[in-house]
């Protein structure tokens, strides 16, 4: 069984190399990682070689147990490869290494000539230029050909390291090509709104069940049905869509008629390329248009046909003054607008160093035996970074640095750790990969300048409950251009202005966000080497959630200490009037008498006291940056059947017993809930109801209170301040246990509820 201790962060120190970055540059130096060496072999080309009747050629490079191949080239003499392989020193047990140029012929491989390097005289760190090698036959006599190769030892900050072949990440592959995934960078397509304003139409034999349908890609929407049997209908109604640069699909609109329950009837037809859509940068109306509709009405007259021209009126533009969301708005890590030209200069740069992981626990199995093969994806902002895949290991070491431009300091970086399932022989996982966990960073809880290096457990919740599934090691800067800019950024709105003067629905947020996510999955899918949908679907946290008891539950306890200060402050409140403390009680005297003296001190004396409340706290401020806490999200000892309730499909999977049974405690929990809430509204409504002559005679002693407590406090305001104080502090002696005379009254004003059903 897992501890508590085990779901913690761990502050750690790793070895890492460089010096430190500067605020001027994004290019990486590798100074958050810890060094890793390997000999880099860049296979260019060959020329003269004797190929007779061979499909195509390849190099084979050879060094101890690791093998790696060039794609296969076209049949001629002078074929060219351009590709670089780079084998990790500590996997380097020979000191030799062998570069064999090979052909396909009549369905067998043929030896065409090798290259031998020894490399005790290879360089360090200093990349040659490719040299030419004549080739040697098996008996190590040479022959006209030769091979343009360059060798050399370097890091994983040469510029040949993302797009190598790497010895710790490849898997045996035959002479077709590679079979090694490097570090790839990937960009989110821009995203856009596209509004609709639909006004009306003309020239249409209209009824009174006539709508609009808008379809964009996948997306499709419907205007209200015009109840107005008339050839010009009117809705005069808006429609959001979510576009990606480039725009490749055009705009289809639509106006149909119903015709009968489940058919419709197409009255007119037009295709708008997105291309000359209008741009908007604020609130202002665009200018309206009239589009020609393809498919006209045929009205029979006489029995004759004939075409009567259409068209609709329309406002069409791009919404560029909108932030387009694409991720929680929780854990969001970019808050621009569309636009361009509405961005800001950046305040800062992010580096983030992916330096290994520990105790993964197997994925999948291959050949019999349990396996993962891992690799990282870092969000943040449009910029994604995908390490390589570390195959066959459950302690990988990536050791590679990313850098990000940061322009607001409230954004939330995202690093996700997935099992790459191509990489089994058995295609486990149905052709997906695998998610094993992820962890989020805010930015705005880190200090700037400063190298956070610290171990973060990668948590799920599955229905056995909250399981760990290894280590991540991560090294973290974030480093500010200007703190007075940075500074500033706290007095801005969080969103573009446009969300303020245009603001958005819940709803439309919601599902033009799902749609954004679908659209960002599908373009990153696409690229070589994709970064597959489940993936983008995971770091953007596209999954849908239903009702969850124990979240509900977690969330009423962060209400409690939320409010947990209000309480505290009361009980103090409660424990100087009882004299619990006397010498606090006679502080509070001497305090509030010196206010009522000098009440010009009154806020200063209160902004002075939350002053030192927060220096002295200075001294236990938090040195990690936040993460997954299972106690907070009650997620250690749930009761397995509220996270069976948690995963239950939508809608249920389980028989009628269990949702009965589910159903009665929901109604028993909802009925306390009930209780409290009606309490609350009750306690409101009493003190509504002190002017409002619902009970006359309870009102009446009000009116005539308020009155008297007016002339008095005219006249001696002091004295009755210290009276009122006084008595509130009077000594447990002079107390009764009955309740006061003022809670007395409001429990017996009217409420509400005497109205209810």
């Amino acid at each position: 069984m897992q501890r508590h201790e085990d779901f913690l962060l761990k502050e750690t120190k790793p070895h890492l190399g460089g010096a430190k970055a500067t605020t001027d540059e994004l290019t990486s130096n590798y100074d958050l990682v810890e060094k890793m060496e390997y000999l880099y072999v860049r296979v260019v080309e060959a020329k003269d070689l004797p190929l007779k009747d061979a499909t195509g050629s390849y190099v084979e490079i050879n060094l101890g147990n690791y093998k790696g191949i060039t794609r296969r080239s076209e049949k001629k003499s002078d074929p060219e490869w351009s590709q670089v392989f780079a084998f990790l020193k500590d996997h380097v047990q020979a000191t030799g290494l062998e570069a064999t140029v090979k052909s396909k012929e009549a369905m067998k491989q043929d030896f065409v000539g090798r290259v031998l390097f020894d490399l005790n005289v290879v360089p360090p760190d200093t990349p040659l230029a490719p040299q030419w090698y004549r080739l040697e036959d098996e008996k190590g006599n040479t022959f006209k050909g030769e091979l343009m190769l360059a060798v050399w030892w370097g890091t994983q900050s040469d510029k040949a390291f993302p797009d190598a072949w790497h010895s710790d990440s490849a898997t045996p592959c035959g002479a077709e090509g590679l079979s090694s995934i490097g570090s790839k960078v990937y960009h989110s397509p821009k995203l856009w709104y596209l509004r609709i304003n639909v006004i009306e139409a003309e020239g249409l034999m209209a009824s009174n069940k006539t709508f609009v349908k808008a379809i964009l890609g996948y997306q499709t929407l419907r205007t209200r049905v015009c109840t107005i049997e008339s050839n010009n209908p009117w809705w005069n109604e808006d429609m959001m869509f979510v576009a990606a640069e480039p725009f490749e699909e055009p705009l289809i609109l639509s106006v149909e008629d119903r015709v009968a329950h489940g058919k419709d009837e197409v009255l007119g037809r037009c295709a708008i390329p997105l291309q000359y859509v209008d741009r908007r940068l604020d609130h202002k109306p665009s200018n309206p248009k009239w589009y020609n509709l393809e498919k006209n009405v045929m009205i029979t007259e006489g029995g004759k046909t004939e075409i009567k021209f259409a068209r609709i009126h329309m406002r069409i533009c791009f919404e560029g003054g909108y932030h387009v969301f694409d991720e929680s708005t929780n854990n969001i890590s970019d808050l621009r607008p569309t636009e361009e030209q509405l961005w800001k200069s950046s305040i800062g740069v992010l580096e983030v160093g992916i330096l290994n992981a520990r105790d993964l626990l197997p994925m999948k199995t291959k050949d019999g035996r349990a396996t993962t093969d891992a690799y990282c994806v870092a969000k943040y902002g449009q910029k994604w970074f995908r390490t390589r895949t570390i195959t066959d290991s459950f302690m990988p070491r990536w050791n590679e640095q990313y850098s990000w431009e940061v322009f607001d300091p409230c954004t939330v970086i995202t690093v996700g750790v997935f099992d790459h399932w191509n990489y089994a022989g058995d295609k486990a996982g149905g052709g997906k990969d695998s998610r094993i966990g992820k962890v989020r960073i805010r930015l705005s809880t880190l200090e700037t300048e400063r190298v956070y290096t610290h171990s973060y457990p990668i948590l799920v919740l599955d229905r056995s409950g909250v399981k760990k599934m290894g280590e991540i090691h991560l090294a973290l800067r974030f480093t500010c251009y200007s703190l007075l800019n940075m500074i500033h950024m706290y007095s801005q709105p969080l969103l573009p202005k446009m969300h303020y003067n245009h603001p958005l629905s819940v709803n439309e947020i919601d599902s033009l966000k799902h749609q954004a996510v679908l659209i960002v999955s599908r373009r990153l899918s696409f690229v070589e080497p994709p970064l597959r949908k489940e993936v983008v679907e995971f770091m953007l946290d596209d999954d849908f959630h239903m009702w969850s008891l124990r979240k509900s539950k977690a969330i009423l306890f962060r209400i409690m200490g939320v409010l947990s200060g209000l309480f505290a402050l009361g009980k103090w409140f409660e424990e100087i009037c009882h004299w619990k403390n006397p010498r606090t009680t006679i502080l509070f005297h001497i305090l509030f008498l010196t206010w009522v003296l000098y009440p010009v001190l009154i806020l200063p004396t209160i902004f002075l006291y939350l002053f030192l409340i927060g220096v002295s706290l200075y001294r236990w401020r938090p040195k990690h940056p936040p993460h997954l806490d299972t106690r907070l999200s009650l997620a250690e000892n749930v009761h397995p059947d509220e996270l069976e309730e948690e995963f239950d499909t939508f809608p249920t999977s389980c028989s009628s017993e269990i949702v009965r049974m589910r159903y009665d405690r929901m109604r028993s929990i909802a009925n306390r809930l009930l209780h409290v809430v009606g309490d609350l509204a009750i306690f409101g409504e009493r003190l509504q109801s002190l002017l409002s002559w619902r009970d006359p005679r309870a009102t009446a002693l009000i009116v005539i209170f308020l009155l008297i407590a007016s002339i008095v406090l005219y006249v001696a305001p002091f004295q009755v301040a210290l009276l009122t104080v006084f008595y509130v502090l009077r000594h447990p002696k002079l107390r009764s246990k009955h309740p006061s005379l003022l809670l007395n009254f409001l429990m017996r004003l009217p409420a509400k509820k005497d109205c209810m059903l």
